[in-house]
């Protein structure tokens, strides 16, 4: 199974994108192409789930693999396909979802599309309980627009520094779910990070 890849989006569409990989182009699906540069001179890691069926073989492409993890639940659900499951994240906030199983509440549930009653209380009684690995101590999921490898190199830099000045992996975890919204530079990352520590 491919895990992840890494490349350029060099093509995007309403479902899709292309990412180039070393020359070799690969279709991968997604849930919101358009959350995806097509910048070339910037490199998008794209995590990906391979499906295959007899007449079907795809790859499905996501941001995080909290996202992907929660796709790949969702698939378990009698009566979600590949299609609903992408139609459910499409909303980008995936937090909503496992709120919404948590707290069984089918009303949110049966407004993505094409999810019924009937479909929603099975995602219910399916799911109710195993989420948790998706949320963090907040019911946040980890937010899903990619940044490019150079930000994700700064914003770990900057985390580094951030427990180099002694504070706790809870603090700094807080204030990383928070900053991967943004593209800065490391230096900027530390400045904004303070900033949230001393606001809250």
């Amino acid at each position: 199974m491919i895990e992840r890849l890494r490349g350029q989006v060099v093509y995007r569409d309403h479902e899709s994108i292309t990412l180039d990989v070393n020359g070799v182009g690969y279709l991968i699906y997604c849930a919101n192409p358009f959350i995806y540069d097509t910048n070339e001179a910037k490199e998008t890691v794209v995590y990906t789930y391979q499906h295959v069926r007899e007449d079907v073989l795809r790859l499905y492409g996501f941001a995080t693999r909290e996202e992907r993890e929660l796709f790949t639940r969702l698939l378990q659900v009698a009566g979600i396909g590949p299609k609903g499951g992408l139609a459910i994240l499409a909303e980008g906030n995936a937090a909503v979802v496992v709120q919404a199983i948590e707290e069984e509440d089918e009303s949110v549930l049966v407004k993505f599309p094409g999810i019924g009653k009937k479909t929603a209380r099975q995602m219910i009684l399916d799911l109710k309980g195993k989420l948790d690995v998706m949320v963090s101590n907040e019911s946040e999921v980890i937010p899903s627009q990619p940044l490019s490898l150079e930000k994700q190199g700064a914003l770990q830099e900057a985390m580094e520094a951030l427990r180099a000045l002694g504070y706790g992996e809870k603090e700094i975890g807080k204030c990383e779910k928070e900053l991967k919204h943004e593209e800065l530079e490391a230096d900027e990352y530390v400045r904004r990070a303070l900033r949230l520590m001393v606001e809250r």
